[in-house]
């Protein structure tokens, strides 16, 4: 490892930060890269680019810390100059989206949550989830962590509320189904009238913002109204909606009474990690929470929560109103501009010291610190679960690394080997790897196996990037192979290898090692073998998705593309209109010429291509 720049260092070399180096950088505002051999070791904003490239040229702390660590690799600086801060702002945050450098700050769970969407801007609205938040003009809720409880809103919804589902709106001359079970109020047929249907629209809309208490107190005006007028059918649905609503409320976390939306960060640090909390305040109410856990990040915590807060929201992921921070940031004015701009509207930071906002910060602090028990708890639970496996099955190495291989295929055909990956007994998805076979078109699982072990064998050795443990979904015979791919590559004494066999009759699962003539038999309820068949199930699910993606795609164009005339465009609009390809191959010359540019001549000739028998 070479020495930090910042240190005495031989003459061969030069530093990267060195004085000649400095005297070339602008005093200017702008991003800095460190870069290391082949990557991006880290990105950083600065208002003055050459001071703060010479605080690191010039750093005395530990040679154990991160940020000295971090120096050792670097090889060369790259500067970018910015008109503004905000600009070097904002291009550092993309910089670090598109490297995702070591040494960043990397949120690691950058899924989308769900939202609900009310389509206000259609003449008939619908309640639907979504993942995308667009400015369209219709109404969003969430995001919700939580699909359990988005999900238990919509059902209350849609039985206390039957806003129509479809996706387009036809007329009808008679409702369907939904409207007989009482699920939709028909605006297709009539059966509603667009005031009637708009009222309904506004009280999902309340209770969507969080005011359950207004909706219920109409409610209750309505069925006193129409018990008055001896509608008792219409009274007892107001009745059984003021129940739903009144369950629902009970269950509801109402958190402030001002129906706002806020995010609410918490942060704690232990040690050298920082545990990151978020709380999702919509309407008043506690729609879910986030965690993120930075191992060892570089940087103090107002410029941690800083970064975070950039990578987080997006056009994509709008910020709400409100932001609750337990500290203000050195770019406060910076951040809030940035956040304006992806909202389109004002956002605003607060570091709150009393009153209910407050309470809402220690919420998301304990919240924050809550991350280190949990994960405490798993490396715990991974320590004993591993100790395990190194006894039962009599391991040369700590599995720490896990990888099981599954083939698919059906008489040989899209078969593919599926690899996935197990870290510190947790999925690892980013590493999980589809493997299409070359070399084989008929049933042999043997072969196709050697060619996959060969192929991630190969790769691996280049790469130095090898499992602790390799898990084979079999018995002997795939054993053997597997055997034998790593002795050809002297991995035998790198690399654990088990297989498991599945289970036949009441003989339960067995596992298989090298050298050892009899199978090891664990109990049904073994953790260790629990998780070995956790593993391998995992396998078999990745595997057979995209196997059944695989002969799909074949069976959709295998008939379609050999249609003479029909191009990739038309193909489309057939799809489309027609709804599948089973539907196409069984309709008639007039359905099929009912499609957008087909016609009755194109139509004749594609039903004589798809049914040569009946021609």
């Amino acid at each position: 490892m070479s020495t930090p720049p910042s240190s005495e260092h031989d003459n061969q070399k030069q530093s990267p930060l060195s004085s000649e180096f400095l005297a070339t950088v602008s005093h200017g505002p702008g991003v800095y890269q460190m870069l290391g051999k082949k990557q991006v070791l880290y990105v950083g904003k600065a208002r003055d680019l050459r001071k703060r490239l010479a605080q690191y040229a010039h750093y005395k702390g530990a040679p154990h810390s991160k940020t000295a660590v971090m120096l050792s690799h670097v090889q060369r600086v790259e500067t970018i100059l910015t008109t503004t801060e905000k600009e070097a702002l904002i291009l550092e945050a993309s910089l670090i989206k598109q490297h995702r450098p070591r040494y960043n700050v990397i949120l690691r769970d950058d899924k989308n949550y769900p939202m609900i969407k009310v389509t206000v801007r259609e003449d008939w609205p619908r309640v639907i989830v979504t993942r995308k938040r667009l400015r369209d003009g219709n109404r969003y809720f969430g995001p919700y962590s939580s699909t359990t409880a988005m999900r238990a809103t919509l059902a209350l919804l849609y039985n206390q509320f039957p806003l129509r589902r479809c996706k387009t709106l036809r007329e009808r001359e008679r409702p369907c189904l939904n409207y007989q079970m009482g699920r939709c109020l028909a605006p297709c047929a009539g059966k509603v009238t667009r005031p009637e249907y708009q009222q309904m629209v506004a009280a999902v809309l309340l209770i969507l913002e969080g005011r359950v208490d207004k909706v219920i107190k109409e409610l209750q005006a309505k069925m006193e109204q129409a018990a008055g007028d001896l509608a008792f059918e219409k009274a007892a649905l107001y009745r059984d909606q003021i129940k739903g609503l009144s369950t629902t409320i009970e269950h509801q976390a109402i958190v402030a009474n001002h129906y706002m939306d806020q995010d609410v960060f918490g942060i704690h640090r232990q040690d050298a990690a920082v545990g990151i909390a978020m709380l999702f305040i919509r309407g008043g109410m506690i729609t879910g929470a986030q965690n993120f856990f930075l191992a060892d990040p570089i940087g103090e915590d107002d410029s941690l929560l800083a970064q975070t807060i950039l990578q987080y929201y997006s056009p994509q992921r709008q910020p709400p109103r409100e932001l609750l921070l337990p500290f203000d940031l050195e770019d406060h004015e910076l951040i809030g501009e940035r956040l304006a701009e992806l909202r389109e509207g004002p956002v605003s930071l607060l570091t709150p010291q009393r009153g209910k906002r407050m309470q809402l910060m220690q919420m998301a602090a304990a919240n924050a610190a809550q991350i280190f028990s949990e994960k405490a708890k798993k490396e715990q639970s991974w320590k004993t679960l591993s100790a395990s496996l190194i006894a039962k099955l009599r391991l040369m190495n700590q599995p720490e690394t896990i990888e099981c291989l599954d083939i698919s295929n059906l008489l040989g055909k899209q078969a593919v080997g599926s690899l996935v990956c197990f870290v510190h007994g947790e999925k690892a998805a980013k590493l999980y790897r589809h493997y299409r076979i070359r070399s084989q078109d008929t049933p042999d699982d043997y072969a196709m196996m050697r060619e996959v072990l060969d192929r991630r064998m190969s790769k691996g050795v280049e790469e130095d990037r090898l499992p602790d443990m390799l898990l084979i979904d079999g018995g002997k015979g795939q054993l053997q192979v597997a055997y034998d791919v790593l002795a050809r590559y002297d991995l035998l004494g790198r690399i654990d290898l088990v297989s498991i066999a599945k289970e036949k009759a009441d003989e339960g699962e067995k596992l298989f090692k090298p050298g050892r003539k009899n199978p090891i038999l664990l109990p049904a309820h073994s953790p260790v073998l629990l998780y070995l068949m956790r593993i391998r199930d995992e396998s078999h699910r990745f595997g057979i998705t995209f196997h059944r993606k695989l002969r799909g795609k074949e069976q959709l164009t295998s008939k379609l593309d050999a249609i003479e005339g029909i191009g990739p465009k038309r193909k489309k609009v057939l799809l489309k209109h027609m709804g599948s390809l089973k539907r196409i191959t069984e309709a008639g010359v007039e359905e099929l010429a009912q499609a957008p540019g087909i016609g009755p001549e194109l139509a004749k000739h594609i039903f004589s291509q798809l049914h040569p028998e009946d021609t």
